[in-house]
C-alpha cells in the first residue's frame, strides 16, 4: 500500500486597488449648496417682514458699528413683541419733548390762573405766559406809571414783584428744566454817568428777580443765565420809550434746545399805536 503524500495548502491573497484620489471638492460643492439655502431662506424671512423691521435690518447692515442698541417690543429685526429693539435716538427726544410740552402746557395754565386771582394784588403790571419753539416764556411787563416791579432807575424788588414771582416759582419748582433770567429797560437814560447805564440796570434788576426766584424755593443750580439786555429787545418797537418794554423775563428752554437758541427770537411787539409814547423813567 502506498503512502500518500500530504499537499501542500496554498492561500493566496488577492490585493485589491482602489480609485485614485478624488481630493475635497465634494465639500466645496456642499459649502456653496447650504450657503445657497441659508441665503433663500434669509430671502424668504426678509420678505415676510413688515417696512420697520426691514428698515431696522438694513440699517444694522449698512453700519453695524454705529447701530445703537436699545430696547424695546415690537421692533426687533429678530423677533417682534418679545426681543429687546433699537430705539432711535430722534425717537427719543420727540417723545421728551412733548412730554416737556405737556408739561409747560399744563403749568403755564396754572400760572395764568394764580396770576389773574392776584391781579388786584400786583397793580397795572402784566404778566403773558406762552409755549413756545423754544420752551415756556413769562414776561412780567411793566404798564401804567411802570413802577410796579423797581422804582424809577433802581434795582430794588417791590412788593408786586416778589408777590408775581413766588406765585410763579411755586408751579416752575416741580418742573426740572433749567431757568433763564433776563432784564429789560427802555430806551431813557435815567443818568448822565457813563460808569452806570441801562445794561447795569437790567443786568442788576435780572439779578434781583434771580435771588427772589431762590428765595422762593427754586434751586440755584437750575438757574442757567441771568441776562442783562437793556434795550435792545423793545417789547414796543415803534416806542422804544414805552413802559411795557421795562419788564423781567423768565425762560425755560426745552431740555434738547441749545443755551444760545433759548431766547434768541424777540419777544412779540405790542402793535404800534398803543398808549405809551411819552419818555418815562427806565
Amino acid at each position: 500500500m502506498t503512502k500518500k503524500t500530504a499537499r501542500p495548502i496554498i492561500i493566496k491573497k488577492v490585493k485589491k486597488g482602489h480609485a485614485a484620489h478624488h481630493g475635497g471638492s465634494w465639500k466645496v460643492a456642499y459649502a456653496d449648496f447650504v450657503t445657497a439655502m441659508m441665503a433663500f431662506f434669509m430671502v424668504m424671512w426678509i420678505l415676510g417682514m413688515d417696512e420697520q423691521t426691514r428698515n431696522a435690518v438694513e440699517g444694522y447692515f449698512s453700519n453695524p458699528v454705529g447701530y445703537k442698541k436699545g430696547y424695546g417690543s415690537g421692533a426687533s429685526p429678530i423677533a417682534n413683541g418679545q426681543t429687546p429693539a433699537r430705539i432711535a435716538a430722534a425717537q427719543v427726544k420727540v417723545m421728551i419733548h412733548r412730554a416737556e410740552e405737556k408739561a409747560f402746557d399744563s403749568a403755564a395754565g396754572r400760572i395764568k390762573e394764580k396770576l389773574e386771582s392776584a391781579q388786584g394784588s400786583l397793580g397795572s403790571a402784566k404778566f403773558e405766559v406762552t409755549v413756545t419753539e423754544e420752551g415756556l416764556r413769562i414776561e412780567l411787563i411793566e404798564d401804567g406809571p411802570g413802577d410796579t416791579f423797581f422804582p424809577s432807575g433802581s434795582a430794588n424788588v417791590k412788593a408786586g414783584l416778589r408777590e408775581g414771582i413766588a406765585l410763579i416759582a411755586s408751579e416752575l419748582i416741580p418742573l426740572h428744566n433749567a431757568v433763564i433770567v433776563e432784564g429789560h429797560t427802555d430806551a431813557t437814560r435815567y443818568s448822565t454817568q457813563a460808569s452806570y447805564s441801562n445794561w447795569e440796570l437790567s443786568a442788576d434788576r435780572a439779578n434781583a428777580a434771580r435771588r427772589v426766584l431762590e428765595e422762593s424755593g427754586m434751586q440755584p443750580a437750575r438757574i442757567r443765565e441771568v441776562r442783562g439786555l437793556a434795550d435792545t429787545r423793545p417789547r414796543v418797537p415803534a416806542d422804544p420809550f414805552a413802559a411795557q418794554n421795562r419788564r423781567i423775563s423768565l425762560m425755560l428752554p426745552f431740555t434738547n434746545a441749545a443755551t444760545s437758541t433759548a431766547t434768541a427770537a424777540e419777544t412779540p411787539p405790542v402793535p404800534a399805536g398803543q398808549p405809551g409814547s411819552s419818555p418815562r423813567a427806565p
